[in-house]
């Protein structure tokens, strides 16, 4: 029986993680019907407007330049560990917040390859995210590799068969995206990653549509490295600093490229030659964004305490009712669910297409439903359990049903 708003009301009055849409801040705007971007850029909580006085007034405005020994050199690996807790299935000491998703993956990809040596090429979807693929191409052309493209399934994501065949003693390091940025095809982590071990092959994994949305088990399934961004579900505020993960047995043999005097053993030492720091350390670089670095402390608490289970079981509840009411509403309209119907293969948000994908994108928008497109065709609805209700949901599906069928 297709939910009702009535229904959905009741979703929302029955659901454990509704109290949390009260710690963001409210849009002021009343022309917005709901926010179904937060899986591109989520809302701001209301502790992280607290925390960012407290660091102008206090520990920048008072503290001064005294605030880097009492606190802020320590963040990128504190807040790094908070994170691997929550959301990564990560022991400390393996996770760093550091520069952009791009800027990790260069360093990452660049560090994987030189732990491979004599081998010739990186295994990657043609269909990743278009900054996956640039820097993929980049340290290629560097360093004179292959590029070894699967050309997955669009409205899927790469499978283990798929990986399999591409897989030889070439083979340095394959990188994926676990959460499809198009459809939220969740990849087989366990299976892909142990093919690529298979191979000799070191297997590194984009976590940007999965942090504090999916559970991972970094550890657990021997995942070499990882990076991720914190602005899209983990809430940490627009250019908010990505995150690496470096597993434990490779970091004594990490050599990251852009060698900084963060990243190096003593960096008030001022020594003239450069000393790689102990630790996942050694993938920082530059200056942490402190201001960020909050940011991303104050997201992680969130998650932390919502508990990455039931954010994971709200995602699929909302995301079952999107299906729904597009099977119902959209698809005889002649769109199509362009998404994993299974729930254990799809992540946090759900695409629907039509041809006209890019118009009926705009006119949502106006209208006050935020979604974000996705070319060719693709209107993706992004479900954030810890800001996105029930009935804010339906009422976009609604509006998205009258404005497909004028278009139609």
């Amino acid at each position: 029986m297709t939910p009702t708003l009535e229904d959905a009301r009741r979703f929302d009055a029955e659901d454990p993680l509704s109290g949390f849409r009260d710690r963001f801040v409210a849009p002021d705007d009343e022309g917005i019907v709901a926010y179904l971007d937060g899986n591109s850029l989520g809302r701001p909580p209301k502790a992280t407007l607290a925390r960012l006085d407290s660091l102008v007034r206090g520990e920048w405005g008072t503290g001064l330049i005294r605030s880097w020994s009492e606190g802020w050199m320590e963040l990128p690996v504190q807040v790094g560990d908070r994170l691997g807790a929550a959301a990564l299935g990560a022991a400390p000491g393996q996770v760093v917040v550091a520069d952009s998703t791009s800027v990790c993956l260069y360093k990452v990809l660049r560090a994987a390859v030189a732990l491979r040596p004599g081998r010739t090429e990186i295994v990657t979807d043609r269909h990743n995210f278009p900054t996956d693929n640039y820097v993929v191409q980049g340290v290629a052309d560097e360093l004179g590799l292959a590029v070894r493209w699967i050309d997955s399934d669009p409205e899927g994501g790469v499978t283990g068969e798929e990986l399999a065949a591409a897989l030889s003693e070439r083979t340095a390091v394959v990188i994926l995206s676990h959460v499809a940025y198009r459809s939220a095809f969740i990849a087989d982590m366990a299976a892909i990653t142990e093919l690529g071990h298979s191979c000799g092959a070191l297997v590194v994994w984009d976590l940007c549509h999965s942090v504090g949305s999916v559970p991972v088990e970094l550890d657990a399934l021997g995942v070499d490295f990882a990076v991720g961004c914190t602005y899209k579900v983990l809430n940490a505020g627009p250019g908010a600093p990505a995150f690496v993960y470096v597993r434990a047995e490779h970091q004594e043999a990490f050599r990251q490229p852009i060698w900084g005097w963060m990243g190096s053993d003593l960096p008030f030492a001022m020594e003239h030659g450069y000393q790689p720091a102990a630790g996942v350390r050694r993938a920082l670089s530059g200056t942490p964004p402190i201001t960020g670095m909050v940011g991303v402390d104050e997201g992680v608490a969130l998650v932390a305490e919502a508990g990455i289970d039931r954010i994971r079981a709200k995602a699929v509840e909302l995301g079952e009712m999107v299906i729904e009411l597009a099977d119902e509403w959209l698809v005889p309209l002649g769109m199509r669910v362009a998404s994993p119907r299974d729930a254990e293969l799809r992540g946090g948000h759900v695409t629907v297409a039509r041809a006209d994908g890019e118009e009926l994108s705009r006119r949502l928008i106006d209208e006050g439903v935020i979604i974000d497109f996705r070319p060719p065709d693709g209107i993706r609805i992004g479900l954030s359990p810890l800001t996105t209700s029930f009935a804010e949901t339906w009422q976009a599906m609604d509006a998205m049903r009258r404005i497909a069928a004028e278009g139609r």
